[in-house]
C-alpha cells in the first residue's frame, strides 16, 4: 500500500471513531459570523498577552496543527486569511476530539480572541465543531504546491495549499464587475447570445462541433458573439454587449485558450475612432477600480494604462520596429522579407496577407505600452468598413500591450451587398482548403438587408485583461479550470 492510501485508510478510521462518538462529521450548517481578516484588522494593536472578552465564531480549514497533549494550536484558513487558534483540556469542549482532526479538515470554533506571548492574535476556542473530515491528506509538500499541471488540474487543491491564487479569481471577479459598471453606465445593454450556432462566423477561427439528436442538425460552439449582437444593432439596440465565452479548437500557450471570455460591444453612430476610446476609458476605469492606479507592474515592466495611448498604422509600426517601409518594396521584396525571417506564408499569397505576417511575427511582441495598431490590409477581414482614402486597407485596429494582444474593433460593414459579396470570397477560400475563412451565414444577410446602423464594434479579451492586472504568466493562472490533456492514470 503507497503512502497516500495508508493515510486515507488512517483518516477513515478517525471518521469512523468520530461516528462512534454520536458526532455527526458533517453537519448541515454551522453559524459563522467572522472570518480572519476582521479579527486580526480589528484586535491589530493588542498588547502581549493581552485578553477580551469579545466572542466571536469563525470556521475554516486546518492547515497546521501543534498538538502537545493538553493544549494545541492550530491555524484556521478561510477565504480571506487565516488566524490562529489555541484548544486547551481545561477550557474546550469535546478536546479530546482533538486527537481525531487532521490537516486539510474544516471546523467551526467559537471562543474569545486573545494577544500570544509573542504576540499573534488568537482565537481561544471554548467549543470547536467538526464541519467537514477531509479523507485524502493534502499534497505532502502542500505549502509549496508548484508543478503546473497538478495546479491547474486540480485547481480546488492549488487554493487550498497556495491561497494567492484565491485573489487572482477574487480579482477577476471585481475586473469584470468593472467592465459591466462602466457599460452600463454608458448607457449599453448587457444580453445574451446562442452558444449553440447553426452557423458561425464573427472570427477567423476554427469551431469546435457537436450534433443536436432531436433536429439530426450538426451545431457549432460560437467561436464569436459578433453575427448575433449586429441582429440586435440591426433590431434597434444602439449600444449593446456581452460578456461571454467563446471556443475555438486551436493550440494552448501562454495567451491561448480554446474555451476563454470575451467582451463584445456594439455602438451605434459612432467608427473605429470612437472604439479606441472607449477600449482606453475601459482599461483605464477597471485599472483604478481594481487597483486604485493606472500603472501596472507586469513581470518587470511598468504598464500605464492611462489615456489616451499611442495610435501607429500597421505599416508605422513595421517601419519603426523593424526598419521596413513595406510601401517601398515590390511584391516580390516582400516575399523575400518573409523569407529572410524564415516566415511562412500560405499559397494564396497576397500583399496584405505579408504585410500582416511581417508585423505578427516581428512587431507584436516588441509593443509593450499600450497601442492601438490601425488601419489592417483589408484580407484580414470580411466584416470591416474600408479605409476611408486607401481601398487597400480597412478600419481596423488592434490594441496591445506587454506583447499582446488586448482587443479587436472595426468600423462596421453596413453595406449588405458588399458584405454578401466578401463572405461569398471566404466560402471560396474554405472550399480552397482554408479551414479558418468565413462561412457564408445567410440568415446574418438577411438582417443586413433590412438596415443597420454606421456602427462601431469592440470586442476585449477578458482573459488577457485579468493576466495582465494580476501579473500572472499565462492564461491558465486566470482560468479557474484551463482545457488539459485527459490525466493519465497508472
Amino acid at each position: 500500500m503507497d503512502a497516500e492510501n495508508k493515510l486515507i485508510e488512517q483518516r477513515l478510521e478517525k471518521l469512523k471513531e468520530i461516528k462512534s462518538k454520536k458526532i455527526n462529521p458533517y453537519p448541515y450548517t454551522f453559524d459563522k459570523k467572522n472570518n480572519s481578516k476582521q479579527i486580526l484588522e480589528k484586535y491589530a494593536k493588542l498588547q502581549k498577552e493581552e485578553k477580551t472578552n469579545d466572542n466571536v465564531s469563525i470556521a475554516g480549514r486546518i492547515i497546521s496543527l501543534r498538538n502537545m497533549g493538553k493544549i494545541a494550536f492550530s491555524h484556521l484558513q478561510d477565504q480571506e486569511g487565516k488566524i490562529q487558534v489555541f484548544f486547551n483540556e481545561q477550557g474546550t469542549k469535546d478536546f479530546e476530539v482533538l486527537k481525531l482532526i487532521d490537516l486539510g479538515d474544516i471546523i467551526g470554533v467559537k471562543g474569545k480572541v486573545f494577544s500570544t506571548k509573542t504576540g499573534e492574535i488568537t482565537v481561544n476556542a471554548e467549543h470547536f465543531e467538526v464541519l467537514c473530515k477531509s479523507i485524502r491528506p493534502l499534497p505532502e509538500k502542500w505549502h509549496g504546491l508548484k508543478d503546473p499541471e497538478i495546479r491547474y488540474r486540480q485547481r480546488y487543491v492549488d487554493m487550498i495549499v497556495n491561497p494567492e491564487v484565491k485573489e487572482v479569481f477574487i480579482k477577476r471577479s471585481k475586473i469584470i464587475n468593472s467592465v459591466r459598471e462602466f457599460l452600463n453606465s454608458r448607457g449599453f445593454i448587457e444580453v445574451e447570445i446562442p452558444v449553440l450556432q447553426p452557423v458561425y462566423g464573427g472570427a477567423n477561427a476554427k469551431p469546435f462541433k457537436t450534433h443536436i439528436n432531436a433536429w439530426d442538425l450538426d451545431l457549432f460552439l460560437s467561436i464569436s458573439p459578433e453575427l448575433y449582437l449586429k441582429r440586435l444593432v440591426v433590431g434597434g439596440l444602439e449600444k449593446v454587449y456581452t460578456i461571454c465565452k467563446n471556443f475555438r479548437n486551436e493550440g494552448v500557450d501562454k495567451s491561448h485558450n480554446p474555451e476563454f471570455t470575451m467582451m463584445e460591444c456594439y455602438q451605434s453612430y459612432v467608427d473605429y475612432n470612437e472604439m479606441m476610446k472607449i477600449t482606453e476609458e475601459l482599461y483605464e476605469f477597471a485599472c483604478k477600480k481594481v487597483l486604485g492606479k493606472t500603472k501596472v507592474e507586469y513581470q518587470g515592466n511598468i504598464i500605464d494604462f492611462k489615456s489616451p495611448w499611442e495610435r501607429l498604422t500597421m505599416k508605422e509600426a513595421i517601419k519603426k520596429h523593424v526598419k521596413i517601409d513595406v510601401d517601398k518594396l515590390s511584391d516580390a521584396e516582400l516575399r523575400n522579407e518573409l523569407r529572410n525571417y524564415n516566415i511562412e506564408t500560405r499559397e494564396d499569397f497576397s500583399r496584405g496577407l505579408a504585410i500582416t505576417l511581417l508585423f505578427e511575427e516581428l512587431v507584436e511582441d516588441k509593443l509593450i505600452q499600450p497601442v492601438h495598431i490601425i488601419d489592417h490590409p483589408k484580407e484580414s477581414s470580411p466584416l470591416c468598413k474600408e479605409k476611408r482614402g486607401d481601398k487597400e486597407l480597412i478600419e481596423r485596429f488592434e490594441s496591445y500591450a506587454n506583447g499582446m494582444e488586448l482587443c479587436n474593433a472595426y468600423s462596421e460593414l453596413n453595406d449588405s451587398v458588399k458584405q454578401k459579396e466578401l463572405l461569398n470570397e471566404q466560402v471560396k477560400k474554405r472550399k480552397s482548403g482554408d479551414e479558418e475563412a468565413h462561412p457564408m451565414d445567410e440568415d446574418f444577410i438577411r438582417a443586413l438587408e433590412y438596415g443597420m446602423t454606421p456602427t462601431g464594434g469592440l470586442g476585449v479579451g477578458i482573459d488577457r485583461m485579468v493576466i495582465l492586472l494580476t501579473d500572472s504568466k499565462t492564461i491558465r493562472d486566470v482560468i479557474a479550470f484551463p482545457t488539459m490533456r485527459p490525466e493519465v492514470r497508472t
